[in-house]
């Protein structure tokens, strides 16, 4: 298990409590590092800087009793923004019908990277249609995926 995911499993409970699910966990730098934690309201509100300001409070809390990071280091708690990373199998569900790039791990018919329509899963499987031919992606496969902003994203994000 990774630095990243141990923190992720050490404050996922804490920031469900709250009512917020944790969406990615990611670490950068090598001098003082910046501890990322990205994070979503469970209720589909959309996040406030006190939010923000909440979780990074609770999160900092449980940090400091298991001190996963040995250094001095940058925590950065912040909401998935409206082009948000896609990280889980059930992004895909969520966020079908809406334009998505996606990079692999591994190239498929000379291509690592794909840009298109996302059209839900299948198992383990992220359907992306793309040209209009659907593409199935092995979801291990996926190094990093995120929403591409559109008219259509801003649309569907729009409050109602």
């Amino acid at each position: 298990m990774d630095l990243a995911d141990r923190i992720g499993d050490l404050v996922r409970p804490s920031m469900e409590s709250m009512g917020y699910w944790l969406v990615r966990v990611q670490i950068s730098g090598r001098q003082r590092p910046r501890l990322q934690i990205m994070a979503e309201r469970a209720d589909g509100k959309p996040m406030l800087v006190e939010d923000c300001a909440d979780l990074s409070r609770a999160i900092s809390a449980v940090l400091d009793v298991d001190d996963p990071i040995s250094s001095a280091y940058t925590l950065e708690v912040s909401s998935p923004g409206i082009d948000r990373p896609l990280v889980r199998l059930d992004d895909y569900n969520r966020f079908a019908g809406l334009d998505a790039r996606i990079e692999l791990v591994r190239l498929i018919d000379g291509r690592r990277r794909f840009r298109g329509r996302l059209a839900g899963t299948c198992g383990d499987t992220v359907k992306l249609v793309v040209e209009g031919a659907e593409l199935a992606l092995a979801y291990a496969d996926i190094r990093s995926a995120k929403l591409v902003l559109t008219d259509e994203l801003l649309a569907a994000r729009a409050p109602s």
